[in-house]
Protein backbone atom coordinates (compact mmCIF):
# COMPACT_ATOMS: atom_id res chain seq x y z
CA UNK A 1 0.00 0.00 0.00
CA UNK A 2 1.39 3.25 -1.07
CA UNK A 3 2.36 6.28 1.21
CA UNK A 4 0.71 9.37 0.01
CA UNK A 5 1.59 12.94 1.27
CA UNK A 6 -1.30 15.35 2.51
CA UNK A 7 -2.27 18.14 0.21
CA UNK A 8 -1.57 20.67 2.52
CA UNK A 9 0.25 20.64 6.29
CA UNK A 10 -2.20 21.36 8.62
CA UNK A 11 -1.29 23.34 11.46
CA UNK A 12 -0.74 22.07 15.06
CA UNK A 13 -2.46 23.79 18.19
CA UNK A 14 -1.13 23.79 21.53
CA UNK A 15 -2.12 20.73 23.75
CA UNK A 16 -3.09 18.93 20.61
CA UNK A 17 -1.32 15.09 20.02
CA UNK A 18 1.11 15.87 17.68
CA UNK A 19 -0.07 13.06 14.46
CA UNK A 20 1.78 9.83 13.83
CA UNK A 21 4.41 11.14 10.66
CA UNK A 22 3.19 9.71 7.80
CA UNK A 23 5.25 7.12 5.99
CA UNK A 24 7.49 8.48 3.30
CA UNK A 25 8.10 11.65 5.19
CA UNK A 26 10.90 12.59 7.51
CA UNK A 27 10.24 10.99 10.95
CA UNK A 28 8.40 7.87 9.62
CA UNK A 29 10.26 4.98 10.43
CA UNK A 30 9.19 2.58 7.85
CA UNK A 31 10.25 5.44 5.47
CA UNK A 32 14.11 3.75 5.33
CA UNK A 33 15.78 0.80 5.79
CA UNK A 34 16.30 -0.67 9.33
CA UNK A 35 19.93 0.52 10.83
CA UNK A 36 20.13 3.51 8.32
CA UNK A 37 17.84 5.53 9.98
CA UNK A 38 20.10 8.02 11.00
CA UNK A 39 21.65 8.88 7.51
CA UNK A 40 17.70 9.01 6.19
CA UNK A 41 17.58 11.83 8.77
CA UNK A 42 20.20 13.71 8.09
CA UNK A 43 19.33 16.96 6.68
CA UNK A 44 20.41 16.69 2.55
CA UNK A 45 22.74 20.08 1.65
CA UNK A 46 22.16 21.01 -1.81
CA UNK A 47 25.45 21.60 -3.94
CA UNK A 48 26.29 25.28 -3.60
CA UNK A 49 25.16 27.59 -6.53
CA UNK A 50 27.72 30.87 -7.63
CA UNK A 51 26.11 33.46 -6.24
CA UNK A 52 25.06 35.51 -9.00
CA UNK A 53 26.32 38.76 -7.89
CA UNK A 54 30.34 37.10 -7.88
CA UNK A 55 31.65 37.65 -11.17
CA UNK A 56 35.30 37.10 -11.55
CA UNK A 57 36.08 40.00 -13.65
CA UNK A 58 34.49 42.24 -10.67
CA UNK A 59 36.63 43.97 -8.51
CA UNK A 60 35.24 45.09 -5.08
CA UNK A 61 36.19 47.28 -2.30
CA UNK A 62 38.27 44.31 0.32
CA UNK A 63 40.48 44.77 3.63
CA UNK A 64 42.59 41.40 4.20
CA UNK A 65 44.86 41.48 6.89
CA UNK A 66 48.22 41.34 4.82
CA UNK A 67 48.95 41.86 1.30
CA UNK A 68 51.63 38.96 0.44
CA UNK A 69 50.40 38.26 -3.05
CA UNK A 70 53.71 36.73 -3.51
CA UNK A 71 57.54 37.30 -3.56
CA UNK A 72 60.85 35.26 -3.37
CA UNK A 73 61.99 33.55 -0.07
CA UNK A 74 65.13 34.79 1.16
CA UNK A 75 67.62 33.22 3.89
CA UNK A 76 69.57 36.63 5.55
CA UNK A 77 72.50 35.83 7.17
CA UNK A 78 74.39 38.69 9.44
CA UNK A 79 77.03 38.51 12.86
CA UNK A 80 75.38 38.84 16.23
CA UNK A 81 77.48 40.57 18.71
CA UNK A 82 79.51 37.74 19.77
CA UNK A 83 80.43 37.37 16.43
CA UNK A 84 78.09 33.84 15.81
CA UNK A 85 75.98 33.79 12.93
CA UNK A 86 71.98 34.76 12.84
CA UNK A 87 70.22 33.76 9.82
CA UNK A 88 66.90 34.70 9.58
CA UNK A 89 64.06 33.88 7.01
CA UNK A 90 62.27 37.16 5.09
CA UNK A 91 60.12 37.64 2.01
CA UNK A 92 59.81 41.23 1.26
CA UNK A 93 62.46 41.27 -1.20
CA UNK A 94 63.00 43.06 -4.57
CA UNK A 95 66.12 44.20 -6.78
CA UNK A 96 66.76 46.93 -9.50
CA UNK A 97 70.03 46.52 -10.48
CA UNK A 98 72.70 45.77 -8.50
CA UNK A 99 70.60 47.39 -5.57
CA UNK A 100 68.80 45.03 -3.06
CA UNK A 101 65.80 46.12 -0.53
CA UNK A 102 64.55 43.69 1.89
CA UNK A 103 62.25 44.41 5.21
CA UNK A 104 62.77 42.51 8.37
CA UNK A 105 60.90 43.66 11.84
CA UNK A 106 62.60 46.56 13.94
CA UNK A 107 62.74 44.06 17.21
CA UNK A 108 64.42 41.18 14.97
CA UNK A 109 68.18 40.33 15.71
CA UNK A 110 68.90 40.66 11.80
CA UNK A 111 67.76 44.42 12.14
CA UNK A 112 69.64 45.14 15.13
CA UNK A 113 73.18 43.22 13.05
CA UNK A 114 72.66 44.67 10.00
CA UNK A 115 72.10 48.22 11.73
CA UNK A 116 75.24 47.65 13.93
CA UNK A 117 77.68 45.35 10.80
CA UNK A 118 75.98 47.11 7.84
CA UNK A 119 76.66 43.96 6.17
CA UNK A 120 75.08 40.87 4.82
CA UNK A 121 74.55 38.04 2.81
CA UNK A 122 71.19 37.49 1.04
CA UNK A 123 70.61 33.98 0.14
CA UNK A 124 68.11 32.36 -2.34
CA UNK A 125 67.04 28.68 -1.53
CA UNK A 126 65.37 26.38 -4.18
CA UNK A 127 62.21 25.78 -3.91
CA UNK A 128 63.29 21.83 -2.83
CA UNK A 129 64.54 23.54 0.28
CA UNK A 130 61.17 24.42 1.80
CA UNK A 131 61.21 22.28 5.06
CA UNK A 132 65.15 24.07 5.82
CA UNK A 133 63.54 27.13 5.83
CA UNK A 134 60.38 26.07 7.60
CA UNK A 135 62.05 24.54 10.22
CA UNK A 136 63.82 28.38 11.13
CA UNK A 137 60.09 29.90 11.12
CA UNK A 138 58.90 30.95 14.05
CA UNK A 139 62.19 31.35 15.81
CA UNK A 140 64.21 34.46 16.78
CA UNK A 141 67.88 34.98 17.35
CA UNK A 142 67.01 37.84 19.86
CA UNK A 143 67.22 36.84 23.80
CA UNK A 144 64.99 37.63 25.18
CA UNK A 145 61.85 37.29 23.01
CA UNK A 146 60.43 40.79 21.94
CA UNK A 147 56.87 40.96 22.74
CA UNK A 148 55.46 41.49 19.41
CA UNK A 149 57.03 37.99 18.11
CA UNK A 150 56.25 36.63 21.91
CA UNK A 151 52.38 36.98 20.80
CA UNK A 152 52.47 35.23 18.03
CA UNK A 153 54.53 32.11 19.23
CA UNK A 154 58.27 32.95 18.43
CA UNK A 155 61.02 31.41 20.20
CA UNK A 156 64.43 32.29 20.77
CA UNK A 157 67.03 29.59 19.08
CA UNK A 158 70.68 30.79 18.96
CA UNK A 159 71.87 28.72 16.57
CA UNK A 160 69.87 29.16 13.09
CA UNK A 161 72.59 27.49 10.70
CA UNK A 162 72.72 23.97 12.87
CA UNK A 163 68.22 24.22 13.30
CA UNK A 164 68.03 24.01 9.81
CA UNK A 165 71.05 22.15 8.31
CA UNK A 166 72.83 24.58 6.68
CA UNK A 167 76.24 25.26 6.13
CA UNK A 168 78.75 28.43 6.81
CA UNK A 169 80.66 29.45 4.10
CA UNK A 170 82.64 32.47 4.50
CA UNK A 171 82.28 35.16 2.23
CA UNK A 172 84.82 37.98 0.19
CA UNK A 173 83.54 41.38 1.14
CA UNK A 174 81.59 40.88 4.30
CA UNK A 175 81.74 39.18 7.62
CA UNK A 176 78.14 37.44 7.49
CA UNK A 177 78.62 33.96 6.21
CA UNK A 178 77.23 32.98 3.38
CA UNK A 179 74.90 29.34 3.52
CA UNK A 180 76.44 27.07 1.24
CA UNK A 181 73.64 25.25 0.11
CA UNK A 182 71.78 28.00 -1.07
CA UNK A 183 72.20 28.18 -5.50
CA UNK A 184 72.54 32.44 -5.21
CA UNK A 185 74.14 33.83 -2.51
CA UNK A 186 75.00 37.78 -2.48
CA UNK A 187 77.01 39.75 -0.42
CA UNK A 188 75.47 42.88 0.74
CA UNK A 189 76.38 46.42 2.36
CA UNK A 190 74.13 48.69 3.95
CA UNK A 191 73.64 51.89 1.84
CA UNK A 192 70.31 53.37 4.09
CA UNK A 193 67.89 52.02 6.39
CA UNK A 194 64.49 53.79 6.67
CA UNK A 195 61.76 52.51 9.01
CA UNK A 196 58.06 52.65 7.27
CA UNK A 197 55.46 54.88 8.47
CA UNK A 198 59.02 56.76 10.22
CA UNK A 199 57.25 59.87 12.65
CA UNK A 200 53.93 58.51 13.31
CA UNK A 201 53.50 57.11 16.57
CA UNK A 202 51.16 53.68 16.37
CA UNK A 203 53.49 53.00 13.71
CA UNK A 204 56.55 52.05 16.37
CA UNK A 205 56.68 48.76 15.10
CA UNK A 206 56.79 49.08 11.33
CA UNK A 207 58.99 47.06 9.53
CA UNK A 208 62.72 48.39 8.64
CA UNK A 209 63.41 49.22 5.02
CA UNK A 210 67.13 48.36 4.34
CA UNK A 211 68.80 49.09 1.05
CA UNK A 212 71.67 47.19 0.02
CA UNK A 213 74.14 47.10 -2.35
CA UNK A 214 75.35 43.96 -3.73
CA UNK A 215 79.17 43.41 -3.65
CA UNK A 216 79.38 39.55 -4.40
CA UNK A 217 77.63 37.24 -6.28
CA UNK A 218 77.62 33.25 -5.90
CA UNK A 219 75.86 31.16 -8.36
CA UNK A 220 75.84 27.75 -8.58
CA UNK A 221 76.77 25.93 -12.07
CA UNK A 222 73.51 23.92 -12.51
CA UNK A 223 71.56 27.13 -12.73
CA UNK A 224 73.74 28.91 -15.40
CA UNK A 225 73.42 29.45 -19.03
CA UNK A 226 74.56 27.07 -21.23
CA UNK A 227 76.29 29.78 -23.26
CA UNK A 228 77.05 32.46 -20.71
CA UNK A 229 78.41 31.96 -17.04
CA UNK A 230 77.73 35.13 -16.14
CA UNK A 231 73.74 34.59 -16.97
CA UNK A 232 71.27 32.44 -14.46
CA UNK A 233 68.98 30.40 -17.27
CA UNK A 234 65.33 31.18 -15.98
CA UNK A 235 64.63 27.45 -16.90
CA UNK A 236 66.68 25.68 -14.71
CA UNK A 237 66.64 28.49 -11.54
CA UNK A 238 63.59 27.15 -9.60
CA UNK A 239 63.56 30.03 -6.66
CA UNK A 240 61.45 29.45 -3.44
CA UNK A 241 58.00 31.81 -3.41
CA UNK A 242 55.79 32.50 -0.43
CA UNK A 243 52.04 33.68 -1.11
CA UNK A 244 49.82 34.76 2.01
CA UNK A 245 52.14 32.87 4.35
CA UNK A 246 52.39 29.69 2.13
CA UNK A 247 55.48 27.76 0.25
CA UNK A 248 55.38 27.62 -3.64
CA UNK A 249 57.59 26.89 -6.76
CA UNK A 250 57.71 28.93 -9.83
CA UNK A 251 56.73 27.22 -12.19
CA UNK A 252 57.06 27.23 -16.38
CA UNK A 253 56.89 30.13 -18.22
CA UNK A 254 54.00 30.58 -19.46
CA UNK A 255 54.52 32.81 -22.43
CA UNK A 256 56.65 34.29 -24.45
CA UNK A 257 57.88 37.91 -23.45
CA UNK A 258 59.28 41.12 -25.64
CA UNK A 259 61.14 42.41 -22.77
CA UNK A 260 63.39 39.37 -22.73
CA UNK A 261 64.65 40.73 -26.35
CA UNK A 262 66.36 43.09 -24.78
CA UNK A 263 70.20 41.89 -24.17
CA UNK A 264 71.10 41.97 -20.38
CA UNK A 265 74.23 43.39 -20.79
CA UNK A 266 72.04 46.05 -21.00
CA UNK A 267 71.18 46.50 -17.48
CA UNK A 268 74.99 47.12 -16.53
CA UNK A 269 75.32 49.54 -14.12
CA UNK A 270 77.93 51.25 -11.85
CA UNK A 271 77.45 49.05 -8.81
CA UNK A 272 79.10 46.23 -11.49
CA UNK A 273 82.27 48.67 -11.41
CA UNK A 274 82.24 49.04 -7.85
CA UNK A 275 81.41 45.38 -6.99
CA UNK A 276 84.53 44.85 -8.81
CA UNK A 277 86.64 47.25 -6.91
CA UNK A 278 85.32 46.10 -3.91
CA UNK A 279 88.13 45.65 -1.11
CA UNK A 280 88.36 41.90 0.31
CA UNK A 281 86.72 41.38 4.41
CA UNK A 282 89.15 42.02 7.18
CA UNK A 283 90.63 37.66 8.32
Amino acid sequence: MSCTHPAAPRKQYRGEARAAPVRGEIGCRDAAPRGKLSAFLRPKVKPLRPDPAFDRSQTRPREPSILYFGTPVILVSTRNPDRTANLAPLSSVFWLGWRCVIAANPTSRTSENLIRERDCVVNLPRDDMAAAVDRLALTTGSDPVPQNKARRGYIHHADKFGLCGLTQAPAATVGAPRAQECPVQLECKLVDARQLGAGQPDMALAPYAFELRVTRVWLADDILAQDDFDRVDPDKWRLLMMSFQKFYGLGPQVAPSRLATIPEPLYRGPDHERARHEPARAP
